[in-house]
């Protein structure tokens, strides 16, 4: 048990790094949408810079993960180490794109009584992203620890 409990947080060290890189670009490109207008052509501009951040963050994620966190198979190759952790991150990312899209699109823009303590920028940029990356990390690590740890 304390094995585990070792490996969980040595995971949530290695998720909050991933999450600083895939948070800031996510943010960098959230701002440069807005600036340039282009939240007005597609107002789900959002949802591209999540995949922009979420693209970043997976490769570093993938270096930690196996330097820090769980011991590779030795019967498998890098190659299909590497495919593996890559669908399992974007079944991840399409859990994240879903969960902002319900939060903010769904939920925030259809319930007055929620916009009237929260800001759109606080919903879509902190509420939401935190609680969908908080959802993903739980995915992640469950889905990491049946397909690609040692066992």
């Amino acid at each position: 048990m304390n094995k585990l409990l070792a490996q969980i947080a040595k995971f949530g060290v290695v998720g909050v790094i991933a999450f600083i890189i895939d948070y800031v670009i996510y943010r960098i490109f959230n701002v440069v949408f807005e600036s340039t207008g282009f939240n007005n052509v597609f107002p789900q501009y959002y949802l591209i810079s999540a995949l922009l951040g979420f693209t970043v963050s997976v490769i570093a994620n993938y270096i930690l993960s196996f330097k820090f966190v769980f011991e590779r198979k030795e019967d498998m190759s890098r190659k299909k180490e590497f495919v593996i952790f890559l669908v399992l991150s974007i079944i991840g990312l399409g859990i994240n794109e879903i969960c902002l899209f319900i939060g903010f699109d769904v939920i925030y823009l259809n319930w007055p009584w929620l916009q009237s303590f929260m800001s759109a920028g606080f919903a879509k940029d902190v509420f939401f992203k935190f609680g969908a990356t908080g959802v993903v990390m739980v995915y992640n690590f469950i889905s990491r620890k049946i397909f690609l740890e040692k066992k």
